[in-house]
């Protein structure tokens, strides 16, 4: 129904929905209307033959209500946060066939003549209901329902045609290498149990066992047999997902035929200077949905490997969104390479992904160690006091409701910072009062933005709007995994609702999916990770040897002390020994620091202690660089330079994840402290809340983390079989056994 009849343009408020929770709030809320006679989601099916194609069509109808003389009328209830239509000329004309359908299926199996059937709006925020009704007969809704699935019977051909040359290329498809690496085919045979048994695995694969394709192939091979219908590659940085869009490309000139979708995040593929969805203000938003159908079977037809450039070329063709037309095309995509955030961020996520669908999706999570601080985010919100205050401001003289709704967010805060006596405040409870003033403002924010032009006051307007909206939403989720802490100053209060734990609704997001398979080079130690990440008793663990050699790497460790009270007295001794790893052996190298200004703080000593050396060259990460700064850092890390290169880094930053520097590329690199993340107010409330249950705290909140960014930064050095290089630890913990033991065996 939504395949022939959305129509329009892309800023429909129906089009943005509402979260799940809401929506079936809302449905539950009208059901509660109902009579005794009444029936609430009814399951109805019909089985339409067209041509060469038989159409199975089913879904719940949200309720048939009885009226006294025993007719029957079909209830479709949609919600919304936005307005609900005034008039029925208002109305959308794929809700309307969504409830003929519906209607259709019901008439044919009781051999109902005539029926009536109602649209019931809900506004989410408010519960006002709406509802419009008409009459038809029996042979109208056939006719209707025909011309449908004959409209939708191209596309449906297409998807057909391409599932059984995808399905017959998959069944000759080998592995694209002459052998297995060390390790790689138990991976790949971990991979495809778990997916025919339906449970998750978690992988350490250390580098260089190929961990991309060992996961990849199994689950096309699980696709191939009818376990699969589609497979979704999540990471989160653009390097390894460009691994992946390399590893299908590599699958495909091996003769696989499948559909591989990238989607690139919206700031970052948007033709305008400025991000806006408006048709106003965009001519690839206005008459979206005219021009989309066309736009997919296009670009499906003609193209397998959908990169960015891709989706790019055909959106101008067809003059679509080109982030809006990525998604569409994610739903009938084969696999899908995308950010973790379109699967578990509740704000992002691919919601028209049905129950059947995900039962046959399985879900690579690569890098899955960044997965968990991810997670913490995406179910945390904060408020800012500063924002509501200049939009009470702002608003003063150009709309008294908004000015009045940000007015009462910014009193609250006000309130708050006069009981706080300006310290940090931390308890578990929904801040209710809060809450409740920002739903009232999201009300007034949408009429107004909806109404408004584009100006300087609607971005400040639309942007803490979806502050509001997150935070209300984050609301719902609240539980005893949860804080609620606000930090006050002289300049600003801040209110967030801070996730501890992220296990559970990981759990919630993922369910449904037939396999997760978490994988990542640094799962260590094990057992934290599956507790982070959402384990169940039935889920499997694989733990994988390193592929390479001991001879390959030096490791040597300086028992220097890098903790913060001593940084200033030991950079001098510490700029020495990082000198001397440079001494004996040109070549390129990468010092990596805890944080910036340790790193620029080493950097200015090693600069000043090397002023003199001309075959010296360095380079600093900076916290602000852009894309093409960084291609250039990494591009000068060439194997044919002449004397010494070092770049300075920052452990957990881009140039400590994700990246290869082979061979001669990179000869060398130190790694300055354990990596234990600045120790402030988020993670002494991660570790106070770990220790009330049971556990290390102090590992949870900052050893097991700041480990993770070690092994991260080492792993850059060895990547393939004839690899060699220079490992340097700095730090005397790297002598106690609790840090030595979360150490690879291979750096022992």
């Amino acid at each position: 129904m939504e395949y022939v009849y959305r129509s329009g343009d892309l800023d429909s408020g129906f089009r943005a929905g509402t979260a799940l929770t809401e929506g079936t709030k809302a449905h539950q809320q009208v059901q509660r209307t109902y009579g005794e006679s009444d029936q609430k989601e009814v399951y109805l099916s019909v089985e339409i033959p067209c041509g060469d194609l038989l159409f199975v069509i089913d879904g719940r109808c949200g309720g048939l209500l009885v009226e006294e003389d025993g007719s029957v009328i079909i209830d479709e209830i949609k919600s919304t946060s936005g307005e609900i239509p005034q008039t029925l000329e208002d109305t959308y004309p794929v809700h309307w066939a969504q409830a003929k359908c519906y209607a259709y299926m019901y008439a044919r199996e009781h051999g109902t003549a005539r029926m009536k059937i109602q649209l019931t709006y809900v506004q989410v925020v408010t519960g006002e209901q709406r509802r419009f009704q008409q009459e038809a007969v029996f042979a109208d809704v056939e006719s209707f329902v025909r011309h449908v699935v004959e409209n939708y019977a191209p596309y449906a051909r297409m998807l057909r045609a391409h599932r059984i040359s995808r399905d017959r290329s998959i069944s000759g498809l080998e592995f694209p290498f002459a052998s297995y690496r060390a390790g790689q085919r138990k991976l790949a045979g971990a991979v495809y149990k778990v997916i025919e048994e339906g449970v998750k695995l978690f992988a350490k694969a250390p580098t260089g066992i190929g961990k991309t394709i060992s996961t990849t192939f199994p689950a096309v091979k699980a696709m191939g047999t009818g376990q699969l219908e589609q497979i979704f590659y999540l990471t989160a940085k653009t390097t390894t997902r460009t691994a992946a869009e390399e590893t299908f490309a590599l699958m495909q000139s091996q003769g696989l035929q499948m559909h591989t979708v990238t989607i690139t995040a919206k700031e970052k593929i948007c033709f305008q200077d400025q991000v806006s969805c408006r048709k106003e203000d965009c001519p690839f938003a206005d008459g979206y949905y005219d021009r989309i159908n066309e736009a997919v079977l296009d670009i499906l037809t003609n193209e397998s490997l959908i990169s960015r450039q891709i989706i790019e070329q055909y959106a101008r063709k067809h003059r679509v969104c080109p982030f809006e037309f990525s998604l569409d095309l994610a739903y009938a995509a084969d696999a899908v390479i995308c950010d973790y955030n379109y699967i578990f961020d509740p704000r992002i996520s691919l919601k028209r992904m049905f129950a059947e669908r995900k039962s046959r999706t399985a879900l690579l999570i690569d890098e899955a160690h960044n997965l968990m601080d991810r997670a913490r985010e995406m179910y945390s919100a904060t408020l800012n006091k500063g924002d509501f205050l200049s939009l009470q401001r702002e608003y003063k003289e150009l709309n008294a409701e908004v000015h009045k709704a940000a007015k009462a967010v910014n009193t609250f805060f006000i309130q708050l910072r006069k009981e706080s006596d300006g310290k940090a405040q931390i308890t578990q409870e929904v801040p209710v009062q809060l809450v409740e003033r920002a739903e009232a403002f999201i009300l007034v924010a949408e009429e107004e933005l909806g109404s408004r032009q584009d100006t300087e006051q609607s971005q400040l307007l639309l942007q803490v709007y979806f502050a509001a909206q997150s935070f209300v939403r984050i609301s719902k989720l609240y539980d005893e995994r949860y804080v609620t802490y606000a930090e006050i100053s002289s300049r600003e209060v801040s209110i967030k609702l801070f996730c501890l734990d992220p296990s559970h609704l990981l759990r919630e997001m993922g369910k449904g999916f037939r396999s997760h398979i978490f994988f990542s080079a640094t799962l260590t130690p094990m057992s934290y990770y599956r507790d982070m990440l959402g384990a169940s008793p039935e889920d499997y663990t694989l733990s994988l040897p390193s592929p390479f050699f001991r001879e390959q790497l030096s490791v040597q460790i300086e028992p220097l002390s890098t903790r913060y009270h001593d940084r200033e007295g030991t950079k001098l001794e510490l700029a020495r020994l990082l000198g001397l790893m440079i001494t004996d052996r040109p070549g390129n190298y990468l010092f990596f620091f805890p944080s910036y200004a340790y790193m620029n703080l080493v950097y200015e000593a090693f600069a000043a202690a090397h002023a003199e050396d001309a075959n010296l060259r360095l380079l600093l990460q900076r916290g602000d660089m852009a894309e093409e700064e960084r291609d250039s850092f990494l591009s000068a890390f060439d194997a044919g330079n002449e004397g010494i290169l070092i770049g300075f880094a920052v452990m957990g930053g881009v140039f400590s994840e994700g990246i290869d520097l082979v061979g001669d590329r990179l000869t060398g690199v130190a790694i300055v402290g354990v990596g234990l993340p600045q120790i402030g107010l988020e993670r002494d409330i991660i570790r106070d809340y770990f220790n009330s249950q049971g556990k290390n705290g102090f590992d949870y909140a900052y050893v097991y983390p700041g480990m993770n960014k070690v092994l991260q930064a080492g792993g850059r050095l060895i990547r393939t079989e004839t690899d060699q290089g220079e490992l340097l630890l700095i730090d005397d913990r790297y002598l106690q056994p609790h840090y030595a033991a979360l150490l690879p065996d291979e750096w022992k």
